[in-house]
């Protein structure tokens, strides 16, 4: 291994004269530094970090703690959370709590005990008013930004999240503008704060025209392709009349058109279907569905951005992000009925 005496005794300068080098410090000449630096790259010198991490009292370390990264929603956000960071100097150790409470606790001791400098952490919501790993977070003034809305139990941490009911409520507008009349909504985990400001952003909706809200027409899903399929089979069991169906997401709402589709009927001509997030698999689906664009890759570069405050010592203010309404072919006017 290279270390920085084997470059200063090539060079002839002093350790310290190499360290400062490399770390672009203004006391060494401009010809003496890409002397020393043009040597480190010829011998393949790398830093030691740790060393580093010593002297500084950081890391350099992000820790991120998500569900899964095979969720689309998630991969797009790592994706500009893993690039915003590099653009500032930092590495992503990457972790996946599965939904899991104990699962989560661990990862997050894990990522704690590599001293990270900081922590993204999208919560596995629960109904507890106090979670014990978050209030260690918080003795420990541990900068954390919370990818999502906060729940009770993490209410005290910064958080970036979208407008959920705003962005529910326009897709139930649109439904409600070709015509419909009963549009059933799948919903998602009753803990999730995201799947209950969805939910409320339909009623919403719903009441504002003058309709009641139909408990019947609410359908208990999660956010999987199984959830949808379930919701969708429940839904046709229970002969709700349904016109259209709107989804808490697109993985619900792919679920549930496929088994629709399944059962011989039309999408959009027998019942129109609507979802949220537009990942992938919503626009290259057999019949493209309407959804709302989640700024998945903004939400990412926001929570860096709260991230450096944090380390500044500043209280960033809550992020809440914008969704767009992306009209496609899954819905359209409800069939006209049958006269005889």
């Amino acid at each position: 291994m290279v270390r920085l005496k084997d470059i200063a005794q090539r060079i002839g300068v002093s350790v310290m004269t190499v360290s400062k080098a490399l770390r672009d410090e203004p006391d060494v000449s401009a010809a003496t530094r890409e002397r020393i630096r043009a040597l480190a790259r010829q011998l393949g010198y790398v830093p030691d970090s740790t060393a580093q991490g010593l002297r500084t009292r950081t890391t350099k370390l992000f820790g991120v703690a998500i569900p899964s990264i095979t969720n689309p929603i998630f991969a797009r956000t790592f994706y500009a959370l893993e690039e915003r960071a590099h653009e500032y100097g930092y590495d992503i150790l990457l972790t996946h709590t599965q939904n899991l409470p104990d699962r989560e606790d661990y990862c997050i001791r894990r990522l704690l005990s590599r001293r990270v400098d900081g922590l993204f952490i999208s919560p596995v919501y629960r109904l507890d008013p106090e979670v014990r790993i978050y209030q260690e977070l918080l003795a420990r003034r541990t900068p954390t930004v919370l990818l999502g809305p906060a729940a009770p139990f993490c209410k005290s941490f910064v958080c970036v999240e979208i407008e959920e009911m705003i962005a529910s409520y326009t897709v139930t507008k649109h439904l409600l503008k070709l015509g419909h009349k009963r549009i059933a909504y799948l919903t998602g985990p009753a803990v999730a704060p995201w799947a209950q400001e969805r939910l409320e952003g339909y009623r919403r909706a719903v009441r504002e025209v003058g309709l009641q809200v139909d408990d019947r027409l609410v359908f208990q899903a999660g956010s999987t392709l199984e959830d949808g399929t379930k919701a969708a089979l429940q839904l046709l069991n229970e002969s709700s009349n349904a016109t259209a169906i709107q989804a808490v997401n697109d993985l619900v709402a792919v679920g549930c058109a496929e088994t629709l589709l399944a059962q011989g009927l039309k999408i959009p001509e027998d019942i129109s279907v609507a979802g949220f997030g537009n990942i992938m698999v919503a626009e290259h689906f057999r019949v493209p569905l309407t959804t709302v664009r989640q700024p998945k890759f903004r939400l990412g570069n926001a929570a860096v951005d709260a991230m450096m405050q944090l380390l500044r010592g500043q209280r960033p203010d809550v992020k809440r992000l914008t969704a767009e309404l992306l009209e496609r072919q899954s819905t359209a006017p409800p069939k006209e009925p049958k006269t005889s």
